[in-house]
């Protein structure tokens, strides 16, 4: 099976060389999407010498939309059999991308999720209302859903391409978590998780989500699941 990584970026200089070597080392047939959500701080200039080598194709957008919208554009361009969101801040590590493979290849699942909260990986100990926020995205979510995922809000999603390129994505900015999630579970897809690492950043270190984007997942979650 071919893997589709897709990576949307915004202001990650100091990380997308590394994060793309990273997935590069990792041992599996693969092409590397990156979407460029209008960054401002040499981004660019480093993605155009990436652009057409080593498996990797860039794409630009004409100004910041957000992750959502990034991501979307990601999942239109790709090709491969199957398809996961990388983030390019290194807070998941490329190395476990094998083990979200492996239920999907093995024709359990259509879809899988990487839970930060199932335990078996190392995660770095940070900000606790931030975890509180994510469960009770999580909780929220699974109410609507019907779902007992433990993560809803994890970067590492893996979907057959069918699947991903069938559902038509509204959110523009972090919102697209809960959607997708709402999307994949009213369709009825075999939804996987497993367990997987997290490096967390600070907001020092370049942490762009915030309390915002929580109240803002909040009334996607509502408004998806009444529409």
């Amino acid at each position: 099976m071919k893997l589709t990584v897709v990576i949307p970026v915004y202001n990650e200089a100091k990380t997308i060389r590394e994060l793309v070597r990273q997935v590069q080392a990792v041992d599996l047939d693969k092409e590397i999407v990156i979407v460029d959500d209008g960054s401002t701080d040499g981004t660019r200039d480093l993605l155009s010498d990436m652009d057409g080598k080593n498996g990797v194709r860039v794409f630009l957008q004409p100004k910041n939309q957000g992750k959502g919208a990034a991501v979307a554009l990601g999942f239109q361009k790709a090709a491969g059999d199957v398809v996961v969101v990388q983030d390019a801040d290194l807070e998941y590590d490329p190395r476990e991308l094998p083990k979200l493979l492996r239920p999907i290849e093995e024709g359990h699942a259509d879809v899988v999720y990487g839970s930060r909260f199932l335990g078996g990986g190392e995660r770095r100990v940070l900000y606790f209302w931030h975890t509180v926020g994510n469960r009770m995205l999580t909780l929220a979510s699974n109410m609507f859903t019907n779902l007992n995922l433990t993560d809803m809000e994890t970067c590492y999603k893996m979907f057959r391409r069918e699947v991903i390129q069938s559902i038509s994505i509204e959110s523009c900015r972090f919102g697209i978590e809960p959607e997708i999630t709402a999307k994949v579970a009213r369709r009825g897809y075999r939804i996987y998780e497993v367990p997987i690492s997290y490096y967390g950043r600070t907001y020092e270190e370049g942490k762009k989500i915030g309390w915002k984007d929580g109240f803002s997942a909040l009334a996607t979650i509502v408004s998806i699941s009444i529409a």
